[in-house]
């Protein structure tokens, strides 16, 4: 574990693991469905607001993350789409798409496991979250909770996924060739009107 892992686990309490497992029960959901595997959970004052995991690939539709799940179905709960004083707990550091949509609704802190150091726009590729002066409203960020948990996860299910579509041992080119075709019961139009008349 880094140094700085181990910071951050100094910053969570056993509430924040219990939510935490609670999102990567959801990541395990989204990989039994096919779906890279994470989950998020959204809460206010221990009380569960929202839920998702990611089904981009079932829903069709490329915004289906896990936090953008969570935050739809807790907006729908409440009646808006402020969420104020909420805590987001997210298995893998949110994208940039992610990290606007948390800021627009005003979550309070964002909980993260693993880093994702191609998309993450918590540190590891952009710097969205926390948000900064740019924005009319901050949003506190940490990450590492369960770090080594959700990262298992995902790096499992990548490498299921390389390993399946490996392609097999290859093929002589003599099973290459095509078939020869069956003969046709009648060979032209020609004979099909000869036959007929």
């Amino acid at each position: 574990m880094t140094e700085e892992a181990t910071q951050a686990e100094t910053d969570f309490d056993g509430t924040d693991e219990f939510w935490m497992r609670q999102a990567i029960a959801l990541a395990h959901r989204a990989q039994l469905e096919g779906e890279v595997p994470v989950g998020a959970v959204l809460v206010r004052d221990g009380e569960l607001l929202g839920e998702g995991w990611n089904s981009p690939i079932g829903r069709h539709d490329p915004s289906a993350h896990a936090e953008i799940l969570a935050l739809r179905q807790a907006g729908s709960r409440v009646g808006n789409y402020r969420l104020p004083g909420t805590a987001l707990y997210v298995t893998l550091e949110p994208c940039p798409m992610c990290a606007g949509a948390i800021i627009h609704a005003r979550v309070a802190r964002v909980i993260y496991g693993a880093p994702d150091p191609k998309a993450g726009a918590a540190g590891s590729r952009f710097d969205l979250l926390p948000s900064d002066h740019r924005f009319n409203h901050r949003t506190q960020c940490v990450g590492g909770l369960l770090a080594e948990e959700c990262g298992h996860l995902l790096r499992s299910f990548f490498a299921a996924r390389r390993k399946k579509a490996k392609p097999g041992p290859e093929i002589p080119p003599e099973r290459h060739q095509k078939p020869e075709p069956a003969p046709m019961a009648i060979a032209s139009r020609e004979e099909a009107c000869q036959n007929s008349c």
